[in-house]
């Protein structure tokens, strides 16, 4: 029976590890698995992996987790020290500061989707447009894009929202606004080492419009350097929305927002410590365990890294 399972086990790795694979299939789940074995070799990136999916689950059973209401305030339990009851004190409304941070969580990972959402489609969708045609278009949306480098993204993210109002929704539009450019100069760059590639040239040469090249050959060969500059993005997007809540322009009271709670906090900086230090270790963790996470997705994606 033993040896029945070996073998089925071998034959199975066998499979995923063949040099010459009988079907695309084959080819995609057995370069899946060497991305999976080279990614756990890479223990900080697992550490951030797991910190990423500690937020999820925190984010998807925050009503289970979090033992009091984020938003209802309680006077008479103001400014609490960490304790057995209040894990991590309470804030100058007497609001549990552990419950507000749980559900904070969903706030954090609302931003970070949307703006990867609508970010990433946007910049992969200029940079190719941009590397593909060349010319007179190419000059067009690079210098489009370089304006909007050519401005600090928080400065920028400030203007936008100011225009547009405080809010969370108005701040995730204004992020967004802010962090397409990079993932265009990205696919731009992909692009134009694909354009003029023998199989490209024998698609067109086949009758296929230059949209379906786009689409079908250019943007996928363009998705793993994209990939893992969204997720290296992921902290800076975080730090860019605490940075607007900190501000007064993100999410609004009594939202349990994590950089609206540092905001708040930092009036007791010197007799209340943990205020501020809370919320502030959150997003200082879930920061760091974004860019763990994103240098081992490199490691394995980028075709160009070292390893």
């Amino acid at each position: 029976m033993e040896n029945n399972y070996s073998q089925n086990v071998s034959g199975k790795r066998q499979w995923l590890l063949s040099d010459s694979p009988a079907t695309a299939l084959q080819a995609n789940v057995g370069r899946l698995y060497l991305g999976l074995l080279q990614f756990q070799q890479n223990r900080l990136a697992l550490i951030g992996l797991l910190i990423i999916a500690v937020l999820i689950c925190t984010s998807v059973f925050a009503p289970l987790i979090a033992p009091f209401d984020p938003i209802i305030t309680n006077l008479a339990a103001r400014l609490h020290p960490p304790s057995t009851t209040y894990f991590l004190g309470t804030d100058e409304m007497g609001r549990d500061i552990f419950s507000r941070i749980i559900w904070g969580s969903r706030l954090t990972l609302y931003v970070i989707g949307l703006v990867a959402i609508i970010a990433a489609p946007v910049g992969i969708i200029v940079g190719t447009i941009s590397g593909y045609f060349g010319g007179f278009i190419d000059t067009v949306l690079m210098r489009i894009t370089d304006i909007f480098l050519a401005f600090p993204k928080l400065i920028l993210a400030l203007a936008f929202v100011a225009a547009l109002g405080p809010g969370i929704e108005n701040a995730i539009i204004a992020i967004s606004i802010t962090s397409w450019p990079p993932y265009a100069r990205i696919s731009r760059a992909e692009t134009i080492t694909i354009r003029n590639s023998d199989f490209i040239k024998a698609i067109r040469l086949q009758g296929a419009s230059s949209f379906r090249i786009i689409t079908k050959h250019i943007m996928p060969l363009c998705l793993s350097s994209l990939i893992v500059r969204v997720t290296l993005d992921m902290a800076g997007i975080i730090l860019t929305a605490a940075g607007l809540g900190f501000l007064g322009l993100g999410a609004q009271p009594p939202s349990p927002e994590w950089g609206a709670m540092t905001s708040s906090g930092r009036a007791f900086i010197l007799d209340h410590w943990w205020v501020i230090t809370m919320p502030g270790t959150a997003i200082f963790i879930v920061s760091l365990a974004f860019n763990l996470f994103g240098d081992g997705l490199r490691e394995v994606l980028d075709p160009k890294s070292d390893s």
